[in-house]
């Protein structure tokens, strides 16, 4: 592999972090993975109401068919979303896994994402949607979205990577689920790496139930497996071991420990009536 000067790697890296510097930016990239996701289960809810998929010629004479989209826009843990819901010409359509006059998330940002980690399988999707809709949801369903979901999934998953990222976040992001009729804590390790174009990109995502750096070494094995050589910065929080399994795959990467991560370290030691004058403060210094 061609290596890059250091004067070159610092130039190149400090060129692009004017436009991502914080771990906020992977929560930008989610929200559009969680809008995608949903907008398929919504046209995987709509073929089910139907009886037949969008374009197939069984919905002719059918009495029955789409009517294009309307907007909806909810709240969700990584910002607002708008989200295109499917109509039927019958105004009969009842969207389930958002209803029609929901206006949040309703903590169902955490399982759509749970289904993009790696390693996930068709009944893992199915137990998450299962989580999603309750009890009421019925099998047809569940298979109809699951096969819908799949594919893209695993083509997500599989995609090959860029050589060099001159950038990447590692973050993790703590979450409930349910898993054989038990409410259990896991850990979505999240990266976002940003590449020689300066385009951003969630490279993957990966499901641990504690965070350790030793998951995290196994994460930059897989990033390195799926073609990715060298990685100039990579910014992380502080977890012990963390920047040692890093530098064991990727030997030549500069650490950084993350803004946003140095940022919640300092509030820990100030009183909640004087965290916002602080907060506002220590942004002029890191920012």
């Amino acid at each position: 592999m061609q290596k890059i000067p250091n004067a070159n790697r610092e130039a190149l890296a400090r060129s692009l972090a004017k436009d991502c510097r914080t771990v906020e930016d992977i929560q930008e990239m989610i929200k559009a993975l969680f809008k995608d996701t949903v907008e398929e289960v919504l046209e995987a809810e709509m073929d089910e109401h139907l009886g037949y998929e969008k374009n197939n010629i069984e919905g002719n004479n059918s009495g029955n068919s789409r009517n294009g989209y309307s907007k909806k826009t909810i709240k969700t843990n990584y910002g607002a979303t708008e989200l295109a819901l499917p109509r039927d010409r019958n105004g009969e359509f009842d969207p389930q896994i958002i209803k029609k006059h929901q206006t949040t998330g309703n903590g169902i940002e955490e399982q759509v994402v749970a289904m993009y980690a790696k390693g996930i399988s068709t009944r893992d999707i199915e137990d998450h949607l299962k989580a999603i809709y309750g009890i009421d949801v019925s099998p047809s369903l569940v298979s109809r979205i699951t096969d819908k979901i799949m594919p893209q999934v695993t083509e997500w998953q599989s995609r090959p990577l860029d050589r060099i990222y001159p950038i990447v976040f590692l973050d993790a992001i703590h979450f409930k689920v349910r898993k054989d009729n038990r409410i259990i804590s896991k850990a979505a390790y999240t990266v976002l790496g940003i590449n020689i174009e300066g385009q951003k990109d969630i490279l993957g995502i990966w499901i641990g139930e504690n965070e350790s750096a030793s998951f995290w070494l196994g994460v930059c094995n897989d990033l390195k497996n799926r073609g990715v050589e060298d990685i100039l910065i990579a910014c992380k929080d502080g977890l012990s071991g963390f920047s040692e399994a890093i530098n064991t795959v990727f030997p030549q990467t500069d650490i950084q420990l993350c803004v946003i991560h140095q940022l919640r370290n300092s509030m820990k030691y100030v009183s909640y009536k004087e965290q916002k004058q602080v907060l506002a403060d220590l942004k002029k210094v890191y920012c």
